[in-house]
């Protein structure tokens, strides 16, 4: 049985969230189609640009992303504390760059306020609470992302019906170890399909913007491609109005989360961004099959750090997804959120005890 996503993201085990979202039968609807020989690459560009200009308006950030033909990833921070530190009026600005709003919420935005009675003001701030949780939530975020991708490519294809398959699997991070272990699996896909020779040559990766900038294509004239041919601007998401492609298009896109090696920043990814960017590479490396077994000596000390094996990496790192669940963190992690869910077990505290094990205990 599918558990609730409210069971699965829960902000009081962690903010950080792996999550993965594929095309409706694994077509590659975002890359080049086999059959018909239609690329859609571009698509993918649509993706990157539209999660940071999401995160420019939720209280997300993001950590990590891939694009791929037929799925992306992306590794996020919850911060519920600065959604709940937004004014009434900043929480229903960010929500109706999204959505239009009833007629209450754009008066009390405009001169008219003074006009509304104290009944009405009331209901705007009742309903900037709920808009204000939503701006937090990460079904949200991720619905409102996917909302845009599959109208715009239907409008595109001139067709209709569904784009994902359904809805988007995570994974609740739940220490240092699996953040680390994650953003590593993200950026490093293309490199794991064959795709990319090394992590900077992967387009559409979180892991080559912060080398060297975005793709050409993911530029503000390109996003522009396509949004007029969208005619249905009153869709809705949930009974809220959404506005017309063309108006949400323009968003100014957020800057990826920084890092921070002292971790004492809690917007920031907690490591040091040359010890990510060693061990991202020596992966990458490892995972080419006429490179492994000739860099064993040169493990990144951020593994030393985290008492995470090396070899078990490397080998885990094709397949994290597979060998865990819902969760992801050392074993004392797991256990732990076992017993806050009153729950027997939970997939992949085998591979816990692998993966996350200092040598000498391995």
């Amino acid at each position: 049985m599918t558990a609730p996503r409210s069971a699965l993201v829960s902000l009081e085990d962690t903010p950080w969230y792996h999550c993965v979202c594929r095309c409706v039968r694994h077509a590659f609807l975002c890359g080049e189609d086999q059959f018909s020989g239609a690329n859609f690459d571009h698509r993918r560009g649509w993706i990157v640009e539209r999660i940071q200009q999401l995160a420019s308006l939720f209280a997300i950030d993001i950590a990590a992303y891939a694009v791929m033909s037929n799925h992306y990833h992306i590794v996020v921070r919850i911060d519920r504390e600065r959604a709940l530190g937004w004014s009434t009026e900043e929480v229903l600005r960010r929500w109706t760059v999204l959505f239009t709003g009833p007629l209450l919420v754009t008066r009390y935005l405009s001169v008219s306020r003074a006009e509304m009675s104290q009944a009405e003001i009331n209901e705007v701030e009742a309903l900037a609470e709920v808009y204000r949780a939503r701006l937090h939530d990460l079904s949200w975020f991720m619905r409102t992302l996917n909302e845009h991708i599959a109208r715009r490519a239907n409008a595109e294809d001139g067709v209709k019906g569904r784009f994902w398959e359904g809805r988007f699997k995570s994974q609740a991070l739940l220490d240092e170890q699996a953040l680390l272990a994650a953003m590593a699996y993200v950026d490093l896909n293309p490199v794991r399909a064959g795709l990319a020779e090394t992590p900077e040559t992967s387009d559409y990766t979180s892991i080559q913007e912060r080398v060297g900038g975005l793709p050409e294509e993911v530029t503000s004239e390109a996003g522009l491609q396509g949004t007029t041919t969208v005619k249905n601007p009153d869709a809705t998401l949930d009974g809220e109005r959404l506005r017309p492609e063309a108006e949400t298009q323009v968003l100014s896109p957020a800057p990826l989360m920084p890092f921070d090696a002292t971790a004492q920043t809690p917007w920031a990814v907690p490591f040091a961004l040359d010890d990510y960017l060693e061990l991202v590479d020596w992966t990458g490396r490892a995972l080419r099959a006429d490179k492994r077994g000739y860099i064993k000596e040169q493990e990144p000390k951020i593994l030393a750090r985290l008492d995470i094996d090396g070899e078990r990496f490397i080998g885990f790192a094709e397949r994290l997804l597979k060998e865990f669940g819902t969760a992801v963190g050392g074993p004392a992690s797991l256990v732990n959120l076992c017993a806050r869910r009153q729950a027997k077990y939970l997939r992949g505290i085998r591979a816990a005890r692998t993966m996350f094990a200092a040598k000498q205990a391995a």
